[in-house]
């Protein structure tokens, strides 16, 4: 088990790379690599031989394999992200990229999403260094860039023209999973991500006729575009059970002992039901019953009095595994004849089994750290760069443990502010990680 080096290392790993400020606004304009010599640093220590890699100047990559001690048996990829999303520091209690610790709390932007998990990473390699540890598999290890906005210069880059660094790679480990969710009734879940809804990032574009704004005009690209996005924004995604989902849903329904024949569910009203028995918990199936498209940005014109020629909308769709043709079929009607959609960014849904002996020993190590605690599968409302590395035939699961006290609302910090980590989180995940590293 994880010793006390470790469980120093990952508290101060943690707070170090919150402060190498690798805010991701998009556009292009991060640089990982201060973050990516930093974990190459530790990892070199640690006796591998870490591999920098970019696409484009300063967005780095770090990947290092550790051999198994089974030539046989496939590898599995573990992997996070370096760049974080922005944050106001005006908004915040702490400055966001202090990385201070206070009352036992690591604060600052990527405590969860994923400086924290970065760090476990590290402390374990680094204490298994120390002990002379080996895992079953092959284990490759990869820090990437870009996660936050298209990751074109991080796992998009790596699947595509380094996939020789993933030989043998069957199966990974990222971010969101295996953390408390507490339901307000005394109960401990432990959600271990086995799917992720695809992505559907849209531009919308209405053509019309310029004109003077006094005038009458038929043709006004700005009404119809805003008419496809009200249509669009009001639209009821019908529901949808893909095979994540419905695992969720049973086991869900086993802990809370209700009754749930998820075959006679017809519509959303049943679906509804459903999930107001299983109060709070419901949260963690709510989003990924069905698809959605939420639109986000509006831009049209230059002058009050001038109707623009052309208007230009962006959503941010998601849709289920198996489900992009409905996705497309039903944006094309929302639209209608007179607006014009294409993807901004597409990636596909994702489904990981959760009956196989990788799920098992994800949920035998967090059920030995947290007996008390119930294991279950989920789907992600987003994603991860799983989705880049499934083009390698990778299978990914969010795995990064954390245990959490009673009212800290893990999901609302991700890209929120005053994002923070309790150090008690921190050492439960390494001892968790270790535990399932070990025995994969």
């Amino acid at each position: 088990m994880a010793e006390a080096p470790a469980l120093e290392e990952v508290v101060r790993f943690t707070s170090d790379l919150i402060r190498i400020d690798t805010t991701n606004r998009g556009g292009g304009d991060c640089r990982e690599r201060p973050a990516a010599e930093y974990v190459a640093q530790k990892l070199a220590e640690a006796g591998l031989e870490p591999t920098l890699l970019e696409r484009t100047e300063g967005r780095t990559n770090v990947v290092a394999r550790i051999e198994g001690t089974d030539p046989l048996a496939d590898a599995l990829l573990v992997h996070g992200h370096l760049d974080v999303v922005p944050a106001q520091a005006a908004d915040w209690s702490v400055h966001p990229f202090s990385g201070e610790i206070r009352d036992g709390v690591v604060w600052g932007r990527g405590a969860v999403d994923m400086k924290n998990m970065d760090a476990m990473i590290l402390a374990v390699v680094r204490d298994w260094a120390r002990e002379g540890v080996r895992p079953r598999r092959d284990l490759v290890i990869a820090f990437t860039a870009d996660e936050e906005a298209s990751a074109v210069d991080g796992s998009g880059f790596l699947a595509d023209r380094h996939p020789g660094l993933f030989e043998g790679c069957t199966e990974g480990i990222s971010e969101s999973g295996a953390f408390t969710f507490h339901d307000g009734a005394g109960r401990q879940l432990y959600p271990i991500a086995a799917g992720e809804r695809g992505t559907g990032w849209l531009k919308l574009t209405a053509h019309g006729r310029a004109g003077h704004g006094s005038k009458v005009n038929r043709s006004n690209a700005v009404t119809r575009l805003a008419a496809a996005v009200a249509r669009i924004g009001a639209h009821a995604w019908p529901l949808r059970l893909t095979p994540t989902v419905r695992a969720a849903l049973t086991e869900l329904a086993a802990v809370y002992g209700i009754d749930a024949d998820l075959d006679d569910l017809d519509d959303m009203d049943d679906m509804d039901g459903l999930l107001k028995k299983l109060g709070p918990a419901a949260a963690l199936v709510e989003p990924t019953v069905r698809g959605s498209a939420n639109p986000t940005m509006l831009s049209a014109g230059y002058k009050i009095n001038v109707i623009p020629g052309e208007a230009v909308g962006y959503v941010d769709g998601r849709y289920l595994p198996g489900g992009e043709d409905e996705f497309r079929t039903t944006l094309d009607r929302l639209t209608g004849p007179d607006v014009e959609w294409e993807f901004e960014h597409r990636e596909v849904a994702l489904q990981a089994p959760v009956d196989s002996v990788t799920y098992a020993r994800m949920r035998a190590a967090v059920e030995e750290f947290a007996p008390e605690g119930h294991v279950v599968p989920y789907c992600m409302s987003g994603g991860t760069d799983a989705k880049q590395f499934s083009r390698l035939g990778i299978t990914g699961y969010g795995f990064a443990p954390l245990k959490l006290p009673e009212g800290f609302d893990y999901q609302a910090l991700f890209h929120g502010v005053d994002e923070r980590v309790p150090v008690e989180a921190l050492h439960f995940g390494v001892r968790v990680l270790d535990r399932f590293l070990r025995t994969a």
